[in-house]
């Protein structure tokens, strides 16, 4: 299987994209905290420490300079304060602290204040940062002396709080939630869309959308109903033109019989009759036909697999020479949701197909995938040819060349059975099978 980083639904892809932008935004969101945390901390560190420097400083540089080692070992500085006397700045391999730090540091001690009048700034050196976590400060005493420091830099930590992760865990969670489920509720009338096109295109008689919510969404559901009113009118004309003209000829085919009696030649007269009869059957097939396209039958619960063996059955008594070669496979009992006499017609046409094609009929009954129920009808026949495995489901299309009824009948039994599995949600296919004859595959949603 291919990796498709890219959804194929509609709703998948605006979760995907949603998704990926709450991703985007998190990100961009914790990275200002964290940058924003770091000036914190910063700004924190260097008031801490400018204040006890400066103290540090006030208080040595108030001291005789003969005391001040004494007086600077008795200072409680902490142990991240180690500050030293020496007559020169501190001498460090650590470069100058970065300017934006230096600044904090030289600004914040500037806002305490030393005391006294004779307490100045002479020199201040400051050296190393955050990189080395450690900070050396060097302050020139008034009489020249140096006070130099050496200050622990805590190491910066923008995520270093307890509920921080449970947090931000939480509020991704529940926006990623809304996302969903805000997505499938703005794509469920697209869905249901899908839905109402794929009953249309099996049953054109199929409930109509509801036409409410969003005003976009009773816009599309107004114009679907109007184009699926507009559909039914289209075949119900067509259909009912159909059945008309049918029914018409059944008159005009009456009075020819009637006056084809009267013709003295009896070859002739035969001939006459059978064309008749030909014709007759023909008109008796189209009304079928229209019947079949404007049934109203209920669906209801069904045996299918009895179904299948009473058909079998039948044809057994109607041919019982071949009543060995009609053969059931499958499960002793399936119910199905279908509509019984329009279903038991299918299998009909079928098997007789395949009595009157291929002298035999082996059917199949097979629980498949999805719901989905499949059966096969095979026969060992001559098979069709391949470039009209697809025409004998065009209406008055015959398989078998000859017009002779009793061979070829007329020709619309496969169209009336894929109509009939279409408006089930199923179909009907032809195949040709390896070792010779037809394969007939009927599937049925369950």
């Amino acid at each position: 299987m291919r990796f498709r980083p890219w959804p194929g639904s509609l709703a998948a892809r605006t979760a995907f994209v949603l998704l990926l932008g709450l991703i985007i935004v998190q990100i961009a969101g914790l990275t200002i905290h964290a940058l924003d945390r770091l000036d914190v901390q910063r700004l924190s560190q260097a008031r801490d420490i400018a204040v006890r420097v400066v103290s540090l400083y006030r208080t040595i540089a108030l001291t005789d300079p003969p005391n001040r080692a004494a007086v600077l070992a008795e200072l409680h500085r902490g142990n991240d304060l180690s500050p030293t006397l020496s007559a020169s700045p501190p001498e460090v391999d650590l470069p100058e602290m970065p300017i934006p730090e230096q600044r904090l540091i030289r600004v914040n001690m500037n806002l305490v204040p030393l005391g006294g009048p004779r307490l100045r700034w002479q020199q201040i050196a400051i050296y190393g940062g955050h990189s080395w976590h450690q900070a050396v400060i060097g302050m020139r005493l008034p009489d020249g002396e140096w006070l130099n420091v050496k200050a622990a830099l805590e190491p910066l930590r923008p995520w270093h709080s307890p509920t921080f992760l449970a947090a931000f865990v939480l509020m991704t969670v529940t926006a990623a939630a809304l996302t969903l489920w805000a997505v499938r509720r703005l794509t469920a009338p697209v869905r249901t869309l899908a839905e109402a096109a794929e009953a249309l295109g099996r049953d054109v008689n199929a409930s109509p959308l509801p036409e409410n919510g969003p005003t976009e969404v009773a816009i599309a559901a107004v114009a679907f109903n109007t184009m699926a009113a507009r559909i039914r009118r289209f075949v119900q004309d067509r259909t009912e033109l159909l059945t008309a003209i049918g029914h018409d000829l059944r008159t005009p085919i009456t009075r020819l019989k009637l006056r084809a009696e009267f013709v003295e030649d009896d070859e002739q007269r035969a001939k006459i009759l059978a064309d008749l009869e030909e014709l007759e059957a023909m008109v008796s097939a189209t009304l079928a036909f229209g019947r079949d396209a404007r049934t109203t039958e209920p669906v209801s619960q069904l045996d299918l697999a009895e179904l299948l063996r009473t058909i079998l059955d039948e044809a057994g008594d109607a041919h019982p020479d071949v009543l060995d070669r009609l053969n059931y496979e499958g499960p002793p009992h399936l119910t199905v949701q279908a509509r019984s006499l329009a279903l038991k017609r299918v299998f009909v046409n079928l098997v007789a197909n395949a009595v009157n094609y291929g002298g035999s009929a082996r059917v199949r009954l097979l629980q498949a995938e999805h719901r989905v129920v499949m059966v096969e009808v095979e026969d060992d026949g001559p098979g069709i040819p391949s470039g009209d495995l697809d025409r004998v489901f065009e209406p008055f299309h015959r398989g078998e060349p000859s017009r002779n009824r009793e061979t070829g009948g007329v020709g619309l039994g496969l169209p009336i059975a894929r109509n009939i599995m279409r408006a089930h949600g199923g179909d009907v296919t032809i195949t040709n099978r390896p070792s010779g004859g037809v394969k007939a595959i009927v599937t049925l949603p369950v």
